[in-house]
């Protein structure tokens, strides 16, 4: 099976949240495809500290790289304005993020399940 990881798995496996921790060490030691996007990349090394950083880097660099293609962000796009009339509508990242998930036939690995089913995106959630 495939799957992306989320921004929220990296956040919180760099500060030690145990479900996360657990969900990385389980997808890591099944041998699954595991996948990270430019999107998740950028979000995620936007902020904390340089010890944090440090721990994102170690999971990212361990995770395989795909760049969102033009065909994925024109389907982040149309799933976004499908939303817009709705409370919650997608964010951009989540959009682009469900995207590449689709593309890859990914499960979206996340604490924050709503965000991507919206999107009909498989998700593998944690809390």
């Amino acid at each position: 099976m495939n799957y992306l990881l989320d921004t929220t798995v990296l956040l919180d496996y760099a500060h030690g949240r145990p479900s996360a921790v657990k969900i990385v060490e389980h997808l890591f030691g099944d041998g699954e495809a595991l996948y990270t996007c430019d999107v998740v990349t950028c979000e995620a090394l936007s902020g904390g500290d340089a010890l944090e950083r440090r721990a994102i880097r170690g999971v990212l660099d361990a995770l395989e790289f795909v760049a969102i293609a033009p065909a994925d962000a024109r389907w982040a796009a149309d799933a976004r304005r499908a939303g817009r009339p709705t409370p919650g509508a997608r964010s951009l990242a989540d959009a682009l993020i469900g995207s590449a998930a689709r593309s890859l036939d990914a499960t979206v690995v996340t604490r924050n399940p709503r965000d991507f089913v919206r999107l009909g995106t498989a998700v593998l959630a944690y809390a």
